[in-house]
């Protein structure tokens, strides 16, 4: 009896020193929000194993690596359209970014809240679960990524009052109307940052005949990248170093943002259309009631030059940024880690629905 005492002991103590977290596990970045301690964590969404699919890095270090890495080693990244795409990777940075926001400690099982797209599948939720189980989780919980972000960005989510919150991130945009803290209606679409930095890529090879990496696009988007016109400003120009299609030499252009702009149009009006079909089936009382308080965006994607401004010419609704649009999703988790009551309820739907 007195082992058995110990050993019960013994689970209650390091139960007691591991800390919930809230996780943003993010196509592009994934965030990871600690219990009492806030966010600890904000690393790439990339592995790097060798061939024998050992581990070489994971998150910044592993990113350094896209495209440069020799024929034994893969650079990948786990998570493609929001949901997981490689299972072993996802497994492998999970575990490796638990142990970081633990500072090493591997004592004590976390309880975990993970901000998913709101349109995945019944299979990619299971895969979501099943990876931080094998990654060290005690008990998971699932909330979808825009009730999430509108928690993370002060939106008044549990009022009976309609929010509408468009989160913009790597390989998702979620659009929804939420009300008494709950998703009234939502549209999920796969267009999003990658796509935005691909089609930079396209653009570059079409008209300029120029290769580019993804590393390149994503710093053109972030320097150059606007999604309106920019009033009594002068359009940016930058020098892009690529090869060249007809010789296969290096080659440097010069691009100004005129251009990106109108390479990333398709894309963008992907996004606005998902917009208006949303506002267009809202009940009119919450209609009203988003007319009132306007738009907000959040996510990766709301960085993006006048996005806010093309949104709300597009509707004729006042479009905001979130104060820390990248951080919505997983401040919005750690809401949740403070809400005890909502904590239990979404871990309760996650177990039922699994």
């Amino acid at each position: 009896m007195g082992a058995v005492k110990q050993v019960g002991l013994f689970r209650r103590f390091s139960l007691s020193l591991s800390r919930d977290m809230g996780i943003d596990l993010g196509t592009a970045n994934t965030l990871v929000y600690v219990s009492n301690k806030g966010i600890v964590l904000e690393e790439p969404s990339v592995v790097a194993i060798d061939q024998d699919k050992n581990p070489l890095a994971v998150g910044e270090e592993a990113k350094k690596m896209l495209g440069r890495t020799p024929g034994n080693v893969v650079a990948l990244r786990p998570l493609r359209d929001g949901v997981i795409a490689d299972f072993y990777s996802a497994e492998i940075m999970l575990a490796e970014f638990i142990r970081r926001a633990h500072e090493g400690s591997t004592l004590g099982n976390p309880r975990m809240v993970i901000g998913i797209p709101s349109g995945i599948t019944g299979v990619e939720r299971r895969a979501v679960m099943e990876a931080a189980t094998r990654a060290g989780a005690r008990e998971v919980g699932l909330i979808d990524e825009p009730i999430a972000a509108a928690l993370g960005a002060g939106l008044p989510v549990t009022e009976a009052t309609g929010n509408m919150i468009i989160d913009i991130g790597g390989g998702t945009t979620e659009v929804a109307v939420l009300s008494l803290q709950g998703r009234v209606l939502s549209e999920s679409v796969r267009v999003a940052g990658d796509e935005l930095t691909d089609s930079i890529i396209q653009y570059m090879k079409k008209v300029h005949n120029l290769v580019i990496g993804e590393r390149t696009a994503e710093e053109i988007k972030i320097r150059l990248g606007s999604a309106y016109p920019m009033q009594n400003q002068d359009e940016p120009v930058m020098e892009v170093r690529g090869l060249h299609l007809m010789s296969g030499l290096p080659r440097t252009v010069t691009i100004k943002g005129e251009e990106i702009r109108e390479s990333m149009a398709e894309p963008l009006s992907v996004i606005v259309d998902a917009v208006k079909r949303t506002l267009e089936r809202t009940p009119p009382e919450l209609a009203a009631d988003i007319i009132d308080r306007g738009i907000m965006l959040a996510g990766g994607g709301a960085l993006l030059r006048g996005l806010d401004t093309l949104i709300g010419h597009e509707t004729g609704i006042v479009t905001h940024i979130a104060e820390d649009p990248l951080r919505c999703v997983v401040k919005g988790t750690g809401e949740v880690l403070k809400n005890q009551k909502l904590l239990d309820r979404i871990l309760a739907e996650t177990s039922r629905n699994a």
